[in-house]
């Protein structure tokens, strides 16, 4: 049932129109979680997020000069594609207040699960990738309930769901890789070349496509508008009559079917499911959504810096290799950034 507006009554019996009931508090609790008022406060963590973006790309096209290449950004693009999707999903949990530390491994077992449908089953292409894709939504679908009818945090239920998905792995697969050798058009999804003499990936185009779709669901469908209601005062937004619960449901399992879409990428880019793979991706993704400007308290978030998040870290770690620095200062390097990005989040609340 919607709630109703109420004039109160002031002691001399007329109404009071400056008096207002919690309802219509609410309301305007849902109004302040606009995405468009989320863009301008966010508008210049985006700015900073895209000026060292150029940053980044200047000074690795000056310490090599393999960098800046056709080959090497198309390269860029099709790293930062992966991480990228699952960044999106990511992105609509983290403006509600919550986490999924799970999309790493729940890709890899959606990966694996394209391998049992197309490979072990048989299935047609269309209805495998389909499957998978709905697999991942049923994997969002369980954390949306742990978290929002079971009560568990966000952190513990999706690390719960990152052990479970890691385990299933193993056990599905044999703890052995399953080859898309009698599926070849299954391949074709992430390296298939669409523009004639070109090299430009068939994955990068969904990649593309699901970042204006992201971006449509984000800031014109309502589910955008709950994500940040929810985010920014989810006990206004219930007192609004707004059902939280079912709605943050929805939510992350639309970013599970984020994830299965990025289990099939992944699958079909490596010609095979590797059921021992996906570890450490939930934090790329997490640090491309928080260096993009979307806030860890939740209620502030855009999909445009969270693709450019996604090309920070893919270029970081491009650059990085092509001018031989060491795995393990790699990894200290995203460190660095992850760090300097959630201090960022901190001093904006702060400002805030």
């Amino acid at each position: 049932m919607s709630p109703t507006t109420t004039p109160t009554a002031n002691p001399s019996g007329r109404p009071n129109a400056d008096a207002q009931t919690p309802s219509t508090s609410a309301y305007a609790a849902i109004d302040a979680g606009k995405p468009r008022f989320a863009w301008v406060r966010g508008s210049l963590q985006q700015v900073l997020a895209a000026a060292s973006l150029i940053v980044i790309v200047i000074f690795f096209s000056v310490a090599s000069t393999h960098f800046f290449t056709a080959n090497n950004l198309i390269s860029i693009l099709t790293a930062a594609t992966v991480t990228g999707i699952l960044a999106l999903g990511t992105t609509f949990v983290i403006i509600t207040g919550g986490i999924d530390l799970s999309i790493g491994t729940v890709m890899v077992l959606c990966g694996v699960m394209a391998g049992v449908f197309l490979t072990y089953w048989g299935w047609p292409l269309w209805a495998g990738v389909l499957a998978t894709i709905v697999f991942g939504g049923i994997i969002g679908l369980i954390n949306g309930v742990n978290v929002s009818v079971l009560g568990i945090p966000p952190f513990i239920a999706t690390l719960g769901m990152m052990l479970i998905a890691a385990g299933l792995s193993l056990v599905i697969s044999g703890t052995k890789p399953i080859y898309f050798n009698d599926t070849p058009e299954f391949q074709q999804i992430m390296n298939l070349s669409i523009i004639p003499g070109v090299r430009f990936p068939l994955g990068v185009a969904i990649f593309i496509v699901m970042i204006v779709v992201a971006a449509i669901l984000l800031s014109r469908t309502i589910i955008g508008r709950y994500t940040f209601s929810i985010g920014s005062n989810e006990a206004a937004t219930a007192l609004s009559g707004v059902n939280v619960r079912r709605w943050k449901i929805i939510i992350y399992t639309l970013a599970g079917l984020f994830v299965g879409l990025a289990g099939v990428l992944s699958a079909s880019r490596l010609s095979s499911a590797q059921p021992t793979g996906g570890m450490g991706l939930e934090l790329e993704a997490i640090a491309a959504v928080v260096i993009g400007g979307t806030s860890l308290q939740g209620g502030k978030g855009s999909i445009i810096g969270t693709v450019i998040g996604a090309l920070i870290m893919a270029v970081l770690t491009n650059g990085l290799r092509i001018i031989s620095v060491p795995q393990e200062w790699q990894s200290v390097a995203v460190g660095i950034v992850i760090l300097v990005a959630v201090y960022l989040d901190m001093l904006r609340r702060r400002r805030d």
